[in-house]
């Protein structure tokens, strides 16, 4: 029987990256006694022997039962990746050097201090998910960017990822960056509000465009009939009225017919279908359009994999709870779902024999019980615009009458 694999989550990756390149040394694994570094795997492979690939199914390292990974190759692809370099790499190359961990673009003034050291500098860019301030590849540009104002500078990529724990993160990033500059100095850099140089604040600029210009994923979520995906569409209409932003629909009825074809309607089959539309909708947002989603996305975990992976590209996550209540998207339901549900025709359906987990982080939440689709609809082009997702004043209300009765 071949070894079962398993890709990890991005965090996962970095931690794996630094482990196999002994930047984490003496922990040579995950899930150790009193680490931090830890790995979750699927209930049917806990305690097995695991491959661990990346995202394109390229293997990695052997995971042990007791934790312990065996490398079996590096990452191949992916921007910048020669300047990734184990820290025995980076002590050999780089020996006598003063090194200076970054998590976001450098001033004029920080640049300047480090022209004024008179020896060799080693930026060694943070860049793991959730570290940097600036996306992963941007801060390479602006680091190497700066290296070339510094007379004999050099950037190495570290993978060090955020845990969620800033006290763990500090404890971790001082020991991996102990391990790439070995007995040199380390020196922090200092903390301003200067200016930037003009091509560093040019990729910086690029990197953090206004709310009007980023990526959005606009997430409707609630039961079916509550009316999520009759006021998504209002919206969609509106702001391709105006002409601001291109939008992608991806309506959970559409979805279903076109990506998510084949899938049933069990718990795991949901959260991949969701999961599907997240990942769909976050590369839209990655360059800079807006995707409208509207499944009802009963499962607070897989909403939450979906902002990751919308903020992961870069982009922005807005979630609508339609919290129309049962009985009403019940009364309204035209297909007989509610009814077939009721009599056991139809298993796991949200509401009835499967629940629905009310989302706590919505930044919006309406319910569409006696309102106007109009009214519902200008509710959350309202949100939108105080975010300064979308211009508020040039929307385009439109003066027609839609039933409110109308359902997912």
């Amino acid at each position: 029987m071949p070894t079962p694999q398993h890709c990890p989550t991005p965090r996962e990756l970095a931690d794996l990256e630094l482990l196999t390149s002994g930047a984490l040394a003496p922990l040579a694994g995950f899930n150790q006694p009193g680490s931090t570094v830890t790995l979750e795997l699927p209930a049917e492979l806990a305690g097995r022997e695991v491959e661990l690939v990346d995202p394109e199914g390229l293997p990695l390292a052997t995971l042990h039962p007791d934790g312990r990974v065996e490398p079996l190759t590096h990452a191949q692809h992916g921007p910048f990746r020669r300047l990734h370099l184990s820290p025995a790499e980076v002590r050999a190359r780089y020996a006598g050097a003063t090194f200076v961990p970054v998590t976001d673009a450098l001033t004029r003034d920080e640049i300047d201090r480090l022209r004024g050291l008179g020896a060799p500098v080693v930026l060694l860019a943070l860049i793991g998910p959730g570290t940097p301030e600036l996306s992963p590849v941007a801060l390479l540009r602006a680091s190497l960017a700066e290296a070339r104002q510094v007379p004999g500078a050099s950037v190495v990529a570290v993978p060090l990822a955020s845990h969620g724990d800033p006290d763990v993160d500090h404890e971790i990033g001082l020991q991996v960056v102990r391990a790439y500059a070995g007995p040199d100095p380390v020196l922090a850099p200092v903390d301003d509000d200067g200016d930037y140089p003009d091509d560093v604040a040019a990729i910086v600029e690029a990197d953090q465009p206004g709310p009007e210009q980023r990526g959005l994923v606009l997430f409707f979520t609630g039961l079916s009939g509550s009316g999520k995906s009759t006021v998504a569409q209002a919206v969609i209409d509106s702001v391709l009225e105006t002409g601001e932003r291109t939008v992608t629909s991806l309506d959970g009825d559409v979805v279903r017919r076109n990506l998510s074809a084949g899938l049933t309607f069990s718990r795991e089959d949901r959260e991949t279908n969701i999961r599907r539309i997240g990942w769909v909708a976050a590369e839209i947002s990655r360059h800079g359009g807006m995707a409208v989603c509207s499944p009802i996305a009963p499962f607070d975990a897989t909403r939450k994999d979906v902002r990751a992976m919308t903020e992961a590209a870069g982009g922005a996550f807005f979630l609508v709870h339609v919290a129309t209540p049962l009985e009403e998207a019940e009364r309204r339901d035209r297909k007989g779902l509610y009814a077939k549900a009721r009599r056991g025709e139809i298993p796991d359906f949200t509401g009835i024999s499967s629940p629905y987990e009310v989302p706590e982080d919505a930044e919006l939440r309406i319910d569409t019980t006696g309102r106007s689709i109009e009214d519902c609809r200008d509710e959350v082009l309202d949100a939108l615009a105080k975010r300064g997702f979308i211009a508020g004043d040039d929307l385009l209300v439109s003066t027609s009458s839609t039933d409110d009765s109308t359902h997912d």
